[in-house]
């Protein structure tokens, strides 16, 4: 991959992030106008300091005119991003480049969702025919196909199946359990995980993610200018992004146990941040857990366990809250929640809490590294685009 990164340019002043959840009594603009809210608090900049704005959404809005009009704003260049379930790492992506490219001194990247009230449990996706996104299954069904075809190829039965998704399950609703905002905050038992109705195949109730409405926002500047703004930046290390052809569903090489784009992506992150052993150098990781063999996957596809070898570092606790790499402390999509245009950016969110050591005390990591990784997938296995970045609390 060609991308030349923006390593330690770029830097994240100010965050903010609303509960996830069902939110009856609030509407988009309320969730935009409480993410943005906490972000200029947490920055000291007031909106009108802000150059340049991106507004990521799925399908709660079609331009930046769904910014512009909660916050009133005036002239301002907003710009409307869509990129499936990357969405919302799609507009902090694009704020950060424009901001490293000098054409903006302060930028906006925001994230928000709103799909509670339209009668629909998930995304009402009206696709263009002919645009590669075509299909007939659900997306429960796709990643479905996941679990068997990982342990047909690494010898894991149905029954260690079984126990190693309901591990991750419990884990993240354990960790979403310590987090005020999430969306689901109740340990749940791997006995009722197992025990919880098929959806599709061997996926339960509690394998698949919770679809939410919410938002979440981040403030970027240049990193010399940080220091202006917070005496506890975030600096950005990389961001990567890759696009598959939707081709992996017509190869016949392709067995639904890892993700290409994601390795792709990974690689290239890798490469932008210097980084070489990430299950060492990174503090924990927030990855796109929309259904548990998902996450299973991603751990070989982000470098964190050798091929084959996931299942059982699962089951060793090497992923939970106190374990060698912490995945998803603030209960991931799972726990926290899916507003499928904020997604990304709260991965942000937990970032910035946990390397600035303001996460609450039950699932604050006490870590000497100073990187992190968050990840964001879209689509199905076989065509995806996927998203990772690398941030830290030090300059390098």
């Amino acid at each position: 991959m060609g991308s030349h990164g923006i390593r330690d340019q770029v830097a994240i002043v100010g965050m903010g992030c609303t509960n996830f959840g069902e939110q009856w009594d609030q509407g988009l603009d309320d969730l935009i106008l409480d993410a943005t809210g906490q972000t200029f608090n947490s920055s000291g900049i007031a909106k009108g300091d802000v150059d340049a704005f991106w507004i990521g959404t799925a399908q709660s809005g079609m331009s930046g005119i769904t910014l512009a009009r909660p916050l009133q704003l005036e002239g301002k260049p907003v710009t409307r991003v869509e990129n499936y379930c990357a969405t919302g790492s799609e507009a902090l992506r694009a704020a950060a480049y424009a901001v490293a490219s000098g054409a903006y001194d302060v930028a906006m990247a925001v994230g928000a969702e709103k799909v509670k009230d339209s009668g629909y449990q998930g995304l009402n996706a009206n696709n263009p025919p002919g645009d590669g996104t075509a299909r007939t299954l659900t997306a429960a069904a796709m990643f479905s196909m996941v679990a068997p075809a990982y342990g047909a190829k690494y010898g894991v039965d149905e029954d260690q199946m079984t126990d190693v998704l309901a591990t991750i399950s419990a884990k993240n609703h354990y960790n979403g359990a310590r987090n005020p905002r999430a969306q689901f905050r109740r340990e749940v038992s791997k006995e009722t995980i197992c025990a919880s109705p098929r959806v599709a195949g061997r996926l339960g109730v509690f394998d698949c993610a919770g679809v939410a409405d919410g938002a979440a926002a981040a403030i970027v500047v240049r990193a010399e200018d940080a220091h202006r703004y917070t005496d506890k930046p975030i600096y950005i290390k990389a961001l990567s992004f890759a696009a598959g052809s939707g081709s992996g569903l017509i190869d016949p090489d392709y067995d639904y146990t890892h993700f290409p784009e994601c390795e792709l992506a990974a690689r290239d992150a890798y490469a932008q941040a210097g980084i070489t052993d990430p299950r060492h150098q990174l503090a924990f990781a927030e990855v796109h857990d929309c259904f548990t063999p998902t996450e299973l996957v991603l751990m070989e596809d982000l470098g964190f366990a050798e091929r084959g070898t996931a299942w059982k570092e699962v089951l060793a606790g090497t992923f939970a809250l106190d374990g060698e790499l912490p995945i998803n402390p603030d209960g991931g999509l799972k726990s926290f929640g899916h507003p499928v245009g904020a997604s990304g950016l709260r991965m942000f969110f937990e970032c910035w809490l946990q390397l600035r050591g303001e996460a609450t005390p039950e699932r604050q990591l006490h870590s000497e590294r100073t990187l992190a990784l968050t990840h964001n997938l879209g689509g199905y296995p076989g065509e995806m685009v996927s998203f990772v970045s690398v941030v830290g609390s030090e300059l390098d």
